[in-house]
């Protein structure tokens, strides 16, 4: 099993984020655009929203795996991981909050909906990427 993208030095792992990182973006767009197109500008906005939710706790993410560490080895990746998960949870819990707390009015299936789908473009990648390496073989 190829285990070359757990290591930032085996393969350009930066280029994977932010294409990731954009393709979230443009889906939450994308469906940002759609909804408020067909159904309103709450839908809208509230999409738009949701998919801000996802894409910025997983820029967090990527950011903590992309700046250089002191420890460079394993156990310094692993610990930058474990930091940018726990941001990223509470950097999710409190956009929710405020998105919550301070839109009116609110589009709760919208704002889930694009949430969803934000987060199921990571799955997608990996899913493609896996895909890939079985074609290499």
């Amino acid at each position: 099993m190829d285990v070359a993208f757990l290591v930032p030095e085996a393969c350009d792992i930066k280029s994977v984020m932010l294409k990731l990182l954009v393709a979230q973006a443009g889906v939450g767009a994308a469906i940002a655009v759609v909804l408020w197109g067909f159904i309103g500008d709450v839908a809208g906005y509230s999409a738009l929203l949701g998919s801000l939710v996802s894409v910025i706790p997983n820029a967090f993410l990527a950011l903590r795996l992309a700046v250089p560490r002191g420890n460079p080895g394993a156990e310094g990746l692993v610990r930058a991981a474990y930091v940018g998960e726990l941001g990223k949870l509470v950097l999710t819990v409190l956009l929710f909050t405020v998105v919550f707390t301070l839109v009116r009015p609110l589009s709760a299936a919208a704002l889930f909906a694009a949430f969803i789908a934000t987060q199921l473009v990571t799955l997608s990648g990996l899913l493609m990427r896996r895909e890939q390496e079985l074609r290499d073989e």
